[in-house]
């Protein structure tokens, strides 16, 4: 009767180590803002946030580049680089300002996997690399 339980217990612990350190692989995966986050900003955010797009007029955040996104808005910065909770970029495509606020603008919300990729990147430092 030992044998099932400890081989039971075995496999419980493997099975944990791997759900464990398989998830801390990905997590430690630098995010690229080249190839990750700027294909997600050019095809869900730039056609109102570039030269002559309604989002530049009202806001004054340029997403057609890194230099325009890190200089933000009219009103300030709107990446805090190491700090997804109060960077407004994520507080506005996660849907946690006013529903009114959230981004993209009058479109569906970014699916949850591409908000993940912008969280980690602005977690990583929100480098141009």
């Amino acid at each position: 009767m030992k044998k099932p339980a400890a081989a039971t217990a075995a496999l419980c612990l493997a099975t944990g180590l791997v759900v464990t350190f398989g998830g801390m692989a990905s997590a430690a995966e630098e995010v690229s803002y080249r190839l990750d986050v700027e294909p997600i900003l050019q095809s869900r955010c730039v056609s109102c946030h570039q030269q002559d797009g309604e989002g530049l007029k009202a806001s004054g955040l340029d997403l057609s580049s890194y230099e325009g996104l890190m200089k933000g808005t009219k009103h300030g910065p709107i990446i805090v680089p190491g700090d997804p909770l109060v960077s407004n970029l994520n507080v506005l495509i996660e849907g946690r300002a006013s529903a009114s606020l959230r981004m993209p603008h009058n479109q569906r919300p970014l699916l949850r996997a591409q908000q993940d990729i912008i969280r980690d990147w602005v977690k990583q430092g929100a480098k141009n690399n």
